[in-house]
């Protein structure tokens, strides 16, 4: 790892500034608001009009706060910063208007970042490609567990800027980041941060593979105490030894082997510790059991380390990683277990929109009827299917680009028998579960994995879950 001193930005007087909010949604009506109360003078752009930015717009104007709507690519006049929602790409007009200007543009991270006090709580960050989410909520957990004042914050849901600004006082905060939001926080120091995984995702908005490495990475910079990395995946490893840290910050590796000094392992079926502790070279401490861990599926033990390897960053005790991890349940749709149905387990784990996602839930089980489909965001899926192939009693397809996972599957696993439903009406999804019993054999595991987005047939992927698991609980009470 590099070495060098990093101080936090300089603060920022927003009285009298003009600034721009580009994006209305989830982070910049909170952003304008809190600009506003800054005396700030705020102008906020927004490329759509519908309904909802319309009544958004109404909402911040009656504060006193331009709005322009359908109209986020020009610069307003006399803007001195802008505040961007993470989502807008690099490559619009409106950014690239700025850079010519030399106008600044942060994110609602960065903003909430320049915003915190003197005495504010220290950032335990994660990013990655796959299982943030459980990973910075399994972390809350230990946190807690602890005695800690704690909260799950940022890409979660919650706002950083809340968070910060609120009335309660935390101790530690427990914060998950976008690789869109840490593209626009250049200034962010965490105590102590993590990049799970690494897989292409987002590359029509980074631009390139490299480009979205280098985002994630962005989260090691000016790290005080830790960088934890995947031993399993050497581009995790990369990113540490290219950032620029404080001195003393170490890099710390998680591992489902048994660990080296320096590193958070598996031993027979026991977490441990042997990063922080005294004397690694010969000492580790235990932290939990495997069983401990709810799904004990080898991702989710790996996130497990993962947040266990923060939590011991910040000092926490080794009770307090196994009484977080026992007391944590994982988000509905996160690899969760329906019912058994004669033999058969089903599983949703509708959440798994990518490749990397479905490639970790698959590896989870010995025998699999698979259901997958959607939306592929420009996936290929030869790989995932060659690695998986060993694994797979029958596949049932659906979704709009159901054909290039059906492809797949005859060029790398040609004994799995398919079925592909041309369906797309609201009962496709009780159609697969029906085609995926007839497959299943008592002891084996009926996946929703779908490894694609689900917006061609539902809402979100909570929806296509639910609405699996609503027809495997119309079998069971057929069955009863």
């Amino acid at each position: 790892m590099g070495s060098g001193q990093v101080t936090s930005s300089e603060p920022f007087d927003f009285q009298g500034k003009h600034v721009t909010v580009a994006g209305l949604g989830v982070s910049g009506v909170p952003a304008a608001k809190v600009l506003h109360g800054l005396g700030a003078r705020v102008t906020v752009v927004n490329d759509g009009a519908d309904e909802r930015a319309r009544a958004q717009a109404a909402e911040l104007e009656a504060l006193g706060i331009t709005v322009r709507l359908g109209d986020g690519g020009a610069l307003p006049e006399g803007t001195e910063l802008i505040v961007t929602a993470p989502g807008w790409m690099p490559d619009k007009p409106l950014f690239m208007a700025a850079q010519q200007a030399g106008v600044p543009v942060w994110g609602d991270v960065e903003l909430a970042w320049r915003l915190r006090g003197p005495d504010a709580a220290p950032w335990l960050a994660v990013t990655g490609t796959n299982g943030k989410t459980t990973t910075v909520q399994m972390l809350a957990s230990i946190l807690k567990a602890a005695g800690l004042r704690t909260a799950a914050v940022g890409n979660i849901g919650v706002s950083l800027l809340n968070a910060v600004l609120g009335d309660e006082r935390y101790d530690v905060l427990a914060v998950e980041l976008s690789s869109y939001q840490l593209h626009w926080a250049p200034s962010l120091r965490a105590h102590s941060a993590v990049v799970l995984n690494l897989a292409p995702d987002h590359l029509d908005w980074h631009g390139s593979m490299e480009a979205y490495a280098a985002d994630k990475g962005r989260i090691y910079e000016g790290n005080r105490v830790a960088c934890v990395y995947n031993v399993a995946d050497k581009a995790t490893e990369d990113l540490v030894r290219r950032a620029d840290v404080e001195e003393g910050c170490r890099a710390v590796g998680f591992t489902l082997g048994t660990p080296g000094p320096s590193q958070l392992g598996v031993v027979e079926g026991i977490l441990v510790d042997r990063a922080f502790v005294e004397n690694r070279q010969k000492n580790a401490q235990e932290l939990a059991e495997v069983a401990d861990v709810h799904p004990p599926a080898p991702h989710n033990i790996a996130n497990a380390l993962a947040a266990a390897a923060l939590a011991r960053a910040y000092g926490v005790p080794a009770r307090a990683v196994r009484d977080g991890l026992r007391a944590f349940t994982p988000d509905a749709h996160r690899i969760a277990h329906v019912a058994d149905v004669d033999g058969v387990a089903w599983v949703d784990d509708s959440k798994a929109t990518n490749t990397h996602a479905a490639e970790a839930s698959l590896a989870a089980y010995e025998s699999i009827v698979w259901i997958a489909g959607g939306l592929a965001k420009g996936a290929t899926f030869d790989e995932l299917v060659a690695k998986s192939a060993k694994r797979l009693r029958g596949a049932v397809l659906i979704g709009a680009d159901r054909a290039l996972i059906r492809e797949a599957l005859a060029r790398h696993a040609p004994q799995v028998p398919v079925v592909d439903l041309d369906r797309t009406d609201t009962g496709a999804m009780r159609a697969a579960v029906q085609e995926a019993r007839q497959l299943a054999r008592p002891g084996d595991t009926v996946l929703l994995a779908p490894a694609c987005a689900s917006m061609d047939m539902f809402a979100n992927y909570n929806k296509r879950g639910d609405a699996f698991a609503d027809a495997v609980r119309e079998l069971g009470s057929v069955d009863g």
